[in-house]
């Protein structure tokens, strides 16, 4: 029986999904945001996060790194798999705006800090750079893919976050 029943899902902004339907995706775009894949392959349960800011100290508002990764891994713990057997794949954490503060170094450091500090393996990532990416997760298999976007101006930003991915042309899969 499926943790959630739904085949396709768009993880937007302070929100998460969790799945162990073999046909579920869960999908996301991300800029200076960053997102977790969290698997479990003994389980085959797996799910996302995207997360806007690095950590202030809350464990409540979801838009934070911490609140965020920790609401993911309980919610994984609830559906049956186990902290010991937790693996992470991390996106994002882009440099959109070279004019503005790197928020999303800034949100990749507390990914990373919050998987060291938890004991959670990160067994691929994607983090920095100045390109927005797709991210397209199969939580069951615990596969990833990804697609790096072309740079954009601001009003493009948001017409690209408003969409749902598709399967890209030309994308690279973490395993």
């Amino acid at each position: 029986m499926s943790a959630l029943a739904f085949h396709d899902a768009h993880v937007i902004q302070g929100e998460q999904a969790v799945s162990d339907d073999v046909n579920a995706t869960l999908q996301t775009v991300l800029g200076s945001c960053v997102s977790a894949c969290l698997h479990d392959p003994v389980r085959r349960i797996g799910g996302m996060n995207h997360f806007l800011l690095p950590d202030d100290g809350t464990r409540t508002d979801m838009r934070y790194a911490s609140a965020a990764m920790e609401r993911l891994v309980n919610e994984l713990l609830k559906k049956g798999a186990e902290r010991g057997r937790l693996q992470a794949k991390l996106f994002g954490g882009a440099r959109i705006m070279p004019n503005l503060p790197d928020i999303g170094r800034r949100n990749a450091e507390s990914a990373l800090a919050f998987l060291r500090n938890e004991g959670i393996p990160c067994r691929s990532q994607s983090l920095g750079g100045s390109q927005a990416r797709r991210v397209r997760f199969w939580p069951a298999s615990g596969r990833a893919q990804q697609l790096l976007i072309e740079r954009c101006d601001a009003a493009q930003a948001r017409e690209i976050a408003a969409e749902r991915p598709t399967r890209p042309a030309g994308s690279v899969e973490l395993f």
